[in-house]
């Protein structure tokens, strides 16, 4: 073979790559697809794997790898024996979440691990909960009658090890040199004043584009990221360093051309530009390189010749703004700015919430007292431990028969700017490693205000015999960063949950469950977030009651965004303390592919640039908190099934309605099938009766047809009075 042969077999050999990733990309989201259909079918009461397995062209080993429910009774762990004298019930049909993520775990054998069993906790029941409801009645239609929902009373047939399982900490000296902070990195108040960049705002779909008070028409034909830039700066010939794209998404645009919308959108970043090159950043400005991502994407660019930094970035990083005209959307940032301004008199808006809002938290540090040195960063070790452990919302979809297949009513609570809520303490100081032996050494007192503080624990969980109720801990389920609750009476799993969701397993109002310490990480409570959060809070209340008293329509929309603008800044801001380790996006000319790093994945190509990306780790970041936000969301989880209203003497949340009556559980809302009198103050925390859909009508079963009902339920119009129209 010479040379020549050698190159042009390379070239066919290159061809056949990129026809490769198409076809696999293209047969990823096939098979994607077909579990999402096995495992929809799965939930069916007469489900058999033997009539699915033909019809998917799968082996019945596949179906059950993928609905392990569908296992048959030899192949499956034994169910727990019934207590003396009781009758073993039937197995229970499956159980989906949306998006689906897993059956309920196996009942497990008898761990090696031993752990300590936390006492059972009680809390002061309100009169009005001293019995509790039925079970939530169908609608009286003769379809309905029939679709009473099944109790949760037997653990479901689940192919052993289906769960993911969760890393734990080393034993010994290794395990307590994880418990040191890392060395010379604090989070400290900053010695800089944040510069604010020059922003314009512009819809590429009409082409309007707004600077301060002026609106210029644009003509964009392609709308390429060349064709924005060099466009927006004939215009403005001065420069700009921000362009927030309010509407058309023009990433978007050549989508029907790629199998997944995140390859448009790194198309479209990396496509030509000529006169600008990629940022590669600037002075302590780390943020270099174009950020891809489905919808929000960042695209941050450098001229060739010169100075000029530029990022075009989505206003929907802030709030939905469909619909909303870019004058309009300037006037919301310029509120909000202001809003922060009164509390912040240095503040200043960054390009997205996250950023701002840990700039904003910064200048809260104390510059005096104990923490003037600043908050220490944990190590390594439990900073993976804890984004590998701590999951951020609950979704869940829980479908017939554990709802009746016609349901009576779809109502929606979502609580408002609900993270506000549990910021008022965190954990500071030195972790402190509480392991099985040294619990159990504690009096019952002391056991109980540990897992009341701020603490992270490794525990091992029995559903009670009699629960008949939604579950109340998360549990692993397969798949990356999965999660699932299983509630079926005897399932044992283990799992690492926060301290406030033990707590309300433990103290729950209908029944404690079973919960074993195997290991824990404990912390001082402290209150880092407090001074920041209430500030948010203020200028949060400010704005909605702007929204809310503003004679101008116009005005009234732009303090609404602005509100929301706010609670992004504290949603983000909180992720942003989690520190996920990250993923760099590159580019590398086809001419010179070699240059790929070795350790990338290709992600995208065309005719002239490879787009590849690679983890990178942990950085030193020295905001990366990730116990503050870990507890933030255990907070928010726990409250979704229990929270107080000290001032009504009431209690809220999902274990507050009827069994058989909660439907779907998403992030801050949950959806039930009758009303409830929870109160509504207006105040972060509280249930708002978002949408109230009337029935009779049927169960959703999967997450886009909870998402249809949920949208006319908030459209239509209703006639009862609890805490609609709030």
């Amino acid at each position: 073979m010479d040379a020549k042969t050698y190159n042009a077999q390379l070239a066919e050999l290159r061809a056949l790559r990129d026809d490769i990733k198409k076809t696999q990309a293209t047969l990823a989201k096939l098979e994607t697809d077909r579990a999402r259909q096995i495992t929809a079918l799965a939930g069916y009461e007469k489900a058999k794997a033997e009539r699915i397995a033909p019809a998917a062209g799968l082996s019945l080993a596949d179906i059950v790898a993928i609905a392990p429910i569908l296992a048959p009774d030899q192949l499956t762990n034994p169910a727990p024996a019934a207590p003396t004298g009781a009758a073993v019930a039937p197995p229970e049909p499956a159980r989906q979440t949306a998006p689906p993520s897993g059956p309920e775990p196996a009942q497990e054998q008898a761990p090696s691990q031993a752990g300590t069993i936390a006492p059972a906790m009680t809390r002061p029941a309100p009169e009005a909960a001293a019995e509790p409801e039925p079970p939530a009645a169908p609608s009286a239609s003769p379809s309905a009658s029939s679709s009473a929902p099944a109790p949760l009373t037997a653990a479901p047939l689940a192919a052993h090890g289906a769960q993911r399982t969760l890393p734990g900490i080393p034993e010994g000296p290794e395990g307590d040199r994880w418990f040191a902070h890392t060395a010379n990195l604090a989070s400290t108040h900053p010695n800089f004043t944040q510069q604010a960049r020059s922003t314009v705002f512009l819809d590429t779909a009409t082409g309007v584009l707004v600077h301060r008070d002026h609106t210029f028409r644009l003509d964009l034909p392609t709308a390429s990221a060349a064709e924005i830039l060099n466009t927006v700066f004939h215009v403005l010939p001065d420069g700009v360093e921000r362009i927030y794209i309010t509407a058309g998404a023009p990433w978007h645009r050549q989508a029907d051309q790629h199998p997944f919308l995140k390859d448009a959108v790194g198309a479209w970043l990396n496509a030509p530009t000529p006169g600008w090159r990629t940022d590669t950043g600037r002075g302590k400005d780390r943020m270099a390189g174009h950020f891809v991502h489905p919808r929000n994407p960042v695209g941050r660019y450098q001229r060739e010749q010169g100075e000029q930094h530029v990022e075009i970035r989505s206003a929907g990083e802030w709030f939905d703004t469909e619909g909303t005209e870019p004058a309009v959307i300037r006037d919301a940032f310029v509120l909000l700015w202001k809003a922060l301004r009164r509390h912040w008199p240095d503040a200043v808006l960054m390009g997205s919430p996250s950023q701002t809002g840990r700039d904003l938290w910064t200048r809260t540090i104390p510059t005096k007292g104990q923490y003037a040195d600043g908050y220490p960063v944990l190590s390594e070790e439990l900073r993976g431990l804890f984004h590998a452990t701590a999951g951020q919302g609950r979704t869940e979809l829980i479908t017939p028969p554990h709802v009746p297949e016609q349901l009576p009513a779809l109502v929606e609570y979502d609580r408002t700017f609900a993270y506000a809520k549990h910021t008022w303490k965190a954990g500071i100081g030195a972790p402190r490693r509480v392991t099985a032996a040294r619990f159990a050494a504690w009096s019952e007192k002391e056991q109980a205000k540990a897992l009341f503080a701020c603490g992270h624990w490794h525990v091992r969980v029995t559903v009670p015999q009699n629960w008949d109720h939604v579950g109340t801990l998360p549990a692993p389920a397969p798949g990356d960063r999965a999660w699932h609750y299983p509630a079926t009476p005897g399932t044992t799993f283990t799992t690492w949950a926060g301290g406030p969701e033990i707590h309300t397993a433990l103290s729950n109002p209908r029944s404690p469950w079973k919960v074993e310490i195997l290991d824990g990480i404990l912390f001082d409570d402290g209150k880092p977030l407090d001074d920041w959060s209430k500030k948010l809070k203020e200028a949060w209340s400010s704005l909605t009651a702007q929204a809310d008293l503003n004679g101008d329509p116009t005005q009234r929309t732009a303090a609404h965004l602005a509100a929301r603008a706010v609670r992004a800044i504290l949603l983000y801001g909180i992720g942003a303390f989690a520190q996920r380790p990250r993923t760099v996006t590159g580019t590398t000319p086809r001419t010179a592919e070699r240059d790929v790093p070795t350790d990338a994945e290709i992600i995208g190509f065309d005719d002239q640039t490879i787009t590849w990306q690679r983890p990178t780790g942990f950085t030193r970041d020295p905001n990366a908190h990730p116990e503050w936000a870990a507890h933030i969301w255990s907070s928010a989880r726990a409250a979704l099934l229990s929270q107080r209203h000290r001032d009504d003497n009431t209690y809220a949340g999902a274990l507050h309605a009827p069994p058989g009556s909660v439907v779907a559980f998403r992030t801050d809302a949950v959806y039930l099938t009758q009303p409830q009198n929870w109160p509504y103050h207006g105040q972060p925390g509280d249930y708002l009766n978002k949408g109230h859909l009337t029935g009779p009508l049927t169960a959703p079963t999967t997450e886009d047809e909870l998402l249809t009902l949920r949208d006319k339920g908030r459209t239509t119009p209703q006639t009862t009075s609890n805490n609609e129209g709030s």
